[in-house]
């Protein structure tokens, strides 16, 4: 079980991994008595209460030889006692009405055009997407007992109540397969509650789609979603979502990192691209939404660095969407894999590249291929360590992301390869992408 704080970790080559924390995150209530035996008991001054997070992350860190995590004891009586609602919960999110409701208006109502950062802004944002924003509670117990208790975040983006969330808030993956954490409950920013089935999660992403079915009259808030491929560096978001179990909360920031690899966080396996800002995000922030100033979704938060403060991570939207359309699909993700290890070029690598070896091929851009792993389809299909991919299922490409965007969920199917070798020797390669394992 994922424990929300790090030991110090140890210098080694996962360092950088070492102090991410999967899942940013929800985290589970446990009573547990001096022996760590799981309990509850009336009196909780004789029991410790221990915050901790349960991810499916953790596999994807199993390899790296993470550090190991501690408890960390919490007094009874704070917040951790549940959630509470006044008969007629104020409303949180409102939209100045003086606004026309757009990212670019001043504090005097001046419109002061569609990109600029207004006094009324982010509060306008907020108001746009915040009513749509969910607490997730995920009880397990037995003969009425709630003996776990998991929190987080979601949205809902349909009138249908389609919530979208991380996949680690609700559900354990386990040798490929998904279980169910226990009942999970939804709470909307006016106090309604429902309860909610688990259509669909995905391991590698962390993400889940959840339905509340509601037979009330009154119409259920959904939030719009937008496009993470606009977002620049520098570019304003806001993070919702119930950190700690506070619901209704706001923090914004910026855009740091428009596609932070997964490589960059020492996460192996599957390849992954993150959109990286400085929002504080808590514990219980996992799944919430990240939004930009037009109130539209842009990102899924997932995770966060808990030694460092404002690095957080997201899951694009645009990403999402895919993933959602390949539940409706095809019931699951399916992911081609070639087994090989890619490296984007650009003028200054190839020119440290040629310096090293003269006989490095004459280019300015492509995919150089360090590696090749035995037995996959890549080594069948005659790739060798050193090509570099200038074509692939018959289009130029320049980066590893349109070489994935080629190849889509396509497993199966051959694709024509151009790659470039040393002494500007170009060769045509034909491989059958696989479909990856869910373990690898």
């Amino acid at each position: 079980m994922l424990r929300f704080l790090l030991k110090p970790p140890r210098r080694s080559r996962t360092a950088t991994a070492g102090a991410l924390l999967a899942a940013a995150s929800s985290f589970s209530i446990f009573l547990s008595d001096d022996n760590g035996n799981h309990a509850l008991h009336s009196d909780l001054h004789s029991f410790e209460a221990t915050l901790s997070v349960s991810s499916p992350l953790r596999h994807l860190f199993r390899p790296l030889e993470l550090p190991s995590f501690l408890s960390v004891p919490v007094q009874s009586g704070g917040f951790l006692s549940g959630h509470s609602f006044v008969a007629n919960p104020p409303s949180f999110f409102s939209l100045n009405k003086d606004q026309t409701g757009t990212a670019g208006t001043d504090g005097n109502g001046t419109n002061c055009g569609k990109n600029c950062l207004g006094r009324d802004s982010i509060a306008n944002s907020a108001a746009l997407a915040g009513p749509a924003v969910v607490n997730i509670a995920v009880s397990q117990g037995i003969n009425g007992l709630i003996l776990e208790k998991s929190i987080g975040s979601g949205t809902i983006i349909d009138p249908n109540g389609t919530i979208l969330t991380c996949a680690h808030v609700v559900v354990h993956f386990r040798n490929g397969k998904m279980y169910p954490k226990g009942k999970v409950s939804v709470t909307l920013q006016d106090g309604r509650e429902f309860e909610a089935a688990i259509l669909n999660a995905d391991f590698h992403s962390d993400i889940a789609v959840l339905k509340i079915n509601s037979k009330s009259k009154i119409p259920l808030p959904s939030a719009r979603l937008g496009s993470s491929s606009k977002l620049r560096p520098g570019d304003w978001v806001l993070s919702l979502g119930c950190p700690l179990s506070l619901q209704n909360t706001v923090t914004a920031g910026i855009v740091s990192c428009v596609d932070r690899k997964s490589s960059d966080l020492g996460i192996e396996g599957v390849r992954r691209e993150y959109l990286q800002t400085d929002c504080a995000i808590n514990l219980g922030n996992s799944g919430g939404p990240l939004v930009n100033l037009d109130g539209e979704i842009v990102g899924v938060n997932v995770m966060k660095v808990l030694s460092a403060d404002g690095v957080s991570f997201a899951v694009p939207i645009d990403s999402v969407v895919k993933i959602m359309d390949h539940f409706e699909r095809r019931g699951r993700v399916v992911r081609p894999w070639l087994g090989l290890k890619m490296l984007d070029l650009n003028e200054m690598i190839i020119a440290q590249l040629k310096e090293r070896d003269s006989s490095f091929p004459d280019l300015d851009r492509g995919v150089l291929v360090p590696m090749v792993i035995p037995g996959s389809p890549a080594e069948l299909a005659g790739f060798r360590p050193g090509d570099v991919v200038v074509e692939f299922g018959g289009k130029p490409v320049q980066g590893i992301k349109e070489i994935v965007d080629i190849m889509g969920d396509k497993v199966g199917e051959r694709f024509e390869v151009r790659v470039i070798r040393s002494g500007n020797k170009a060769v045509k390669l034909y491989v059958t992408p696989e479909e990856a394992d869910p373990e690898r």
